[in-house]
Formats: C-alpha cells, structure tokens, sequence
C-alpha cells in the first residue's frame, strides 16, 4: 500500500497533550507530533544533534514561545519556525487551546 493514516488522537500520547505520529503511520525518516496545551504548558529544553533532524514547528491555534539558542520566538496562529538539528530547543505555550504540529526529519 501506498500509505497510512490515522487520527492523531487515536495514538496514545507519549505525554500529557503530545501525540508521536512516527509509529502509527509507519514514517521510516519523518518524526510528526501533534501537541494540544494550555496556557503554561512548558516542555524540556533539547536538540537532535546526535540523530541530525532538523525541525519545523508551525502553530496552528493559541500562542506559543519557541526559544532557539537562548533566542525567544512568539509565535501565533499560522507561523512556522525552522530549527537546526544542533541548535537547542524549548516551546512554551500561552494560551489555552493551543495546538501545534511539529515535523523532523534528517
């Protein structure tokens, strides 16, 4: 078969608000995560050197902060942030109802 679906809130979060897409779509290089928070929903500081993925994070509802290197980004409904695979990261959302897709691949 040529593809594979499903609802992002079929998939059993990996954490409170976060649905991983990888493994319910069969993705072998592409990363999906959908995450749904609050306001005050803060999630850990990271990057993805070591796998070499870069990101792109695009906010669909709410408001959210996305803070690349040290540097803050705001970001609103419709924007997109690219993020280097080396650079770290760390999203914070401010308002709720929030929801965001984050797509990684090498």
């Amino acid at each position: 078969m040529g593809y594979d679906a499903t609802a992002y809130d079929d998939v059993e979060p990996r954490a409170p608000g976060m649905y991983f897409l990888r493994d319910a779509l069969g993705c072998e290089g592409l990363g999906v995560t959908v995450v749904e928070a609050d306001d005050g929903w803060e999630g850990m500081e990271h990057d993805h050197d070591e796998q070499g993925h870069e990101e792109v994070y695009v906010l669909l509802h709410g408001e959210a902060t996305l803070t690349v290197d040290g540097d803050a980004v705001a970001l609103g409904p419709g924007d997109a942030v690219r993020v280097d695979a080396d650079s770290t990261r760390d999203l914070a959302f401010t308002a709720d109802g929030s929801k965001m897709v984050i797509a990684g691949a090498p």
